[in-house]
């Protein structure tokens, strides 16, 4: 079991999913949403109502789910319940589209005696297209008999679209000598760009913590994680990442930012959104490559961000290493075109993976190199690209994938 430090104490990783915590049971059922029987409903319940954190898409055109699971948050409600579906994002579907969200959310709460506005609602899948609510209404009452802590398996897998596997994650961590844990489970494929992504991610915690402390995380841990990921440069509609804290481990309240507890705490909660995130880039619709992009020695954090993204971005960048090409040239017009003023004589470029390293650049100046050795480095599913601009103190990491042939056949008949 792989462990790692976090403030001078450690946390861990282990089983569970998004039930790995306290208090938290799913299951994951095929309302007939999806053809062939597919599962594509899920539903996840906190024995106690949870008190929520929120991030939502940018993208001006908000889907339905989104505009009300937003106003759960701003009015200060307790969450009880989420209910997902896939194969169909209930996004561009006017006042109906809204009803529809009611008619769930009304549902859930019957089955589970709680009120409308503790039960969170999301939806993905293809845009613009009238939800068959009634079908997932009707899958409610086989939703609430099935849940269970080891119903995770078929609420992860019930949440997908053309995702080809599940993304889960848990960690452990002591806070002042008891247990507190973190679970989580996503979906994510494709539609996926910096500032989130046709992206779901739902994570739950047993956690004592503040609203505003939990709120204030995860606002910044979204910026370094779901907002530095792409796979094809398009933002969704319906992007959400809720957080759930029920407080069952029954630990001292986190409500300090200056406290060990609140970083500890913080730390694991980074890791989990960060696994998470790495999941949902390896999964890009027709990936081959997982590229991480660091950039170093930059002028500012802000300006580091921005060179990463511009990089894994780049639509020709992801294609040369499609190609297993070593191209630096495109990854250095990608730093160009970023907006960040910077001196291309200060400028170094390394590629790498498991078979080995290769300079490209250095103080600007192209680095003779074998085409042999680099085709043999980049044939590796994991690449890195450092990028050290020379200016500065500060860094940042994106992540991406290629853009291969399989993304455009995915894409080109996704609704047919």
């Amino acid at each position: 079991m792989k462990e790692t430090r976090a403030m001078g104490e450690k946390y861990k990783w282990i089983d569970g999913g998004i039930t790995a915590p306290q208090g938290y049971k799913a299951f994951g059922v095929a309302a007939g949403l999806k053809e062939n029987d597919q599962l594509d409903t899920a539903l996840v319940v906190s024995e106690k109502p949870a008190i929520p954190a929120i991030v939502t898409t940018k993208n001006a055109v908000k889907a339905a789910p989104v505009l009300w699971d937003n106003r759960i948050v701003s009015e200060g409600n307790a969450i009880k319940a989420v209910i997902v579906n896939s194969g169909n994002a209930n996004a561009c579907t006017g006042a109906k589209g809204l009803e529809d969200v009611r008619d769930e959310a009304r549902a859930a709460a019957m089955a589970l005696n709680c009120e409308m506005d503790q039960v969170f609602v999301s939806s993905t899948g293809v845009i613009g297209v009238p939800l068959s609510v009634d079908k997932i209404t009707d899958a409610v009452p086989a939703l609430v008999d099935g849940l269970s802590v080891e119903g995770v398996d078929v609420a992860s897998r019930a949440i997908l679209t053309t995702d080809l596997v599940p993304k889960t994650a848990a960690v452990e961590l002591k806070i002042e000598g008891r247990t507190v844990k973190i679970g989580a489970m996503a979906k994510g494929s494709g539609m996926i760009c910096p500032n989130m992504a046709t992206m779901l991610s739902f994570v739950t915690t047993d956690a004592n913590i503040d609203r505003q402390c939990l709120q204030q995380m995860l606002s910044i841990i979204a910026e370094d994680t779901y907002n530095m990921m792409s796979v094809d440069g398009d933002m969704s509609t319906n992007d959400t990442v809720l957080v759930m804290a029920n407080g069952m481990a029954d630990t001292p309240r986190i409500d300090d930012v200056e406290s060990a507890a609140y970083g500890l705490f913080f730390n694991a909660l980074y890791a989990v959104n960060e696994r998470i995130a790495k999941s949902i880039v390896r999964d890009g619709e027709g990936a081959t490559k997982f590229i991480e992009v660091s950039v170093i020695n930059a002028e500012s954090v802000f300006e580091a961000k921005l060179l990463a993204k511009a990089v894994i971005k780049s639509n020709l960048v992801k294609t040369a290493f499609y190609g297993e090409d070593a191209n630096w040239g495109r990854v250095l017009s990608s730093i160009g075109a970023s907006g960040v003023q910077f001196d291309p004589n200060t400028v170094d470029l390394i590629f790498s993976s498991a078979r080995g390293s290769l300079k490209l650049l250095e103080k600007g100046i192209p680095v003779a190199f074998d085409e042999t050795a680099a085709t043999e480095i980049l044939s590796e599913k994991d690449i890195d690209v450092l990028i050290d601009m020379g200016m500065g103190i500060y860094r940042a990491k994106a992540w991406g994938c290629d853009l291969s042939h399989e993304y455009v056949h995915i894409n080109g008949d996704y609704r047919s």
